[in-house]
């Protein structure tokens, strides 16, 4: 079965299956998956990357996926590609004479998902080929907010309409001030996609009530919704507001995107 998921922003590694080259890895951004896996494979004359240009054929088997925007997965990939020029992974030894370029990237990654700013993001690590999964060293293991998924995944518009015009009686007050929401407001309201539950707030009351128990952070993870009370994925609730929910569950073991202005490397 082939997932799709709305505004993707994705960062993937190949993996060289040519005999001449076999063994060598590649880590890109894409907004498209499986175009950009035919784009390598086709070489530099259909968009491939020089570096993979004629040394294919490629596979495309991880890619993380759920950031906020092109930037965030941009320079998410200049981390995983340079992670010794990287201030935030200077921890990361490098790479040892015995240690496989695959087996190394996937190290450097095991270590920036544990490492602000996206430790904190709700992202998803997903095998496209399971083949190729292998499981986090000891210690290094994902955070439990980020899920390891398998199977493939294709990119697609916004689907549907936005949460605030599925809801037919929409709340005209903030759930946690009180104040009037206002047309026209920057600080967008956020809808909880449980069934049957009407609360909406601003996005900045409802970040600062997710944070009480972690004030000197700036993302929350997730919190309990102060309507219905159940635990949700501050992701979630972006992604619902955006009107991509179509997959979302009540136990919140998922999400695909997520919010922030300070990502800075």
């Amino acid at each position: 079965m082939v997932v799709e998921v709305c505004n993707f922003f994705g960062v993937y590694l190949l993996y060289c299956t040519n005999p001449r080259y076999h063994g060598r890895v590649y880590v890109g951004f894409t907004v498209n998956p499986e175009r950009r896996i035919n784009q390598h494979n086709g070489g530099k004359r259909r968009g491939g990357a020089w570096k993979t240009s004629g040394r294919g054929p490629w596979d495309m088997v991880l890619i993380i996926h759920g950031f906020p925007s092109d930037v965030a997965a941009l320079r998410f990939e200049w981390a995983w590609q340079h992670p010794h020029s990287s201030r935030r992974l200077t921890h990361v030894t490098r790479r040892t004479s015995r240690e496989r370029q695959f087996d190394f990237h996937l190290r450097v990654l095991a270590h920036m998902l544990q490492t602000a700013p996206w430790c904190r993001l709700p992202l998803t690590i997903r095998w496209l080929k399971q083949e190729y999964c292998r499981d986090f060293p000891a210690g290094l293991e994902p955070p439990l907010h980020m899920p390891v998924a398998f199977g493939q995944v294709r990119a697609v518009k916004t689907k549907g309409v936005k949460a605030s015009e599925v809801n037919v009686a929409t709340p005209k007050r903030c759930s946690i001030c009180l104040k009037k929401f206002q047309d026209g407001d920057n600080d967008i309201p956020l809808h909880c996609f449980h069934p049957g539950c009407t609360m909406a707030a601003h996005m900045t009351c409802l970040s600062r009530a997710f944070l009480e128990k972690e004030p000197l952070h700036f993302l929350p993870i997730e919190g309990q919704c102060p309507g219905c009370k159940n635990l949700v994925l501050w992701g979630d609730l972006v992604r619902h507001h955006k009107g991509c929910y179509g997959n979302l569950e009540a136990d919140p073991t998922s999400s695909q995107e997520h919010w922030t202005n300070e990502l800075q490397l």
